[in-house]
C-alpha cells in the first residue's frame, strides 16, 4: 500500500492521464464519492456537481478529435499535500497547465489554473472527496471546449 502523499499524487496524475486519453467517464469515476465545485467558492455560488454531473459537463464541453482524444497534455505540478493527524483525510493544492496541439497547428498552452482537492482514505484506499477548479490564465480554448466555461472552470 502506498503512503498518503504517493497515493494522492497518483490520483492527480491519473486524472490527467484519463482526461488526455479522452476517457471522460473513467475520469469522472475518480470523483464517484466527491463533490466538484466548478469555480471559486468565494465568487458566490459556484455550480456543484457529483460524478454524473461532472461527466455530463465534460461530454457537453470537451472537444474530442478524430483520434478520440482532446489532443491535450495536462501537466499537474507543485502538489502541496497536508495529511490530517488521524491519517484518514488530506488536502492538496496543485497547479495545472494544459497544452494542446490540433491538426497541423503548434503545440501551445491553452489554460492554467489550480486544483484545490480534499481526499479521504476508506479501508486503506485514498479517493477524492472534493475538487475545486480554479482558472488563472487562458489562451485559445476554441479547439478544446465547446461553449463557455461553467463557473470559470478550467482543465
Amino acid at each position: 500500500m502506498s503512503d498518503a502523499p504517493t497515493a494522492i499524487t497518483n490520483l492527480l496524475y491519473r486524472y490527467a492521464e484519463l482526461m488526455d486519453a479522452g476517457h471522460l467517464d473513467e475520469c469522472a469515476d475518480l470523483f464517484a464519492d466527491a463533490q466538484v465545485l466548478l469555480g471559486d467558492r468565494t465568487d458566490g455560488k459556484p455550480p456543484v456537481v457529483d460524478r454524473d454531473g461532472l461527466a455530463a459537463v465534460w461530454r457537453s464541453m470537451v472537444c474530442l478529435h478524430e483520434d478520440g482524444t482532446p489532443r491535450t497534455r495536462h501537466l499537474v505540478a507543485n502538489p502541496i499535500i497536508e495529511v490530517a493527524n488521524d491519517g484518514t483525510t488530506a488536502t492538496c493544492r496543485s497547479t495545472y497547465t494544459v497544452f494542446q496541439q490540433v491538426c497541423t497547428g503548434p503545440l501551445q498552452p491553452i489554460i492554467t489554473g489550480r486544483y484545490h482537492d480534499r481526499f479521504e482514505s476508506v479501508n486503506g484506499t485514498w479517493r477524492f472527496s472534493e475538487r475545486v477548479y480554479l482558472m488563472d490564465l487562458t489562451g485559445d480554448l476554441s479547439s478544446h471546449l465547446m461553449g463557455s466555461l461553467p463557473g470559470d472552470v478550467g482543465g
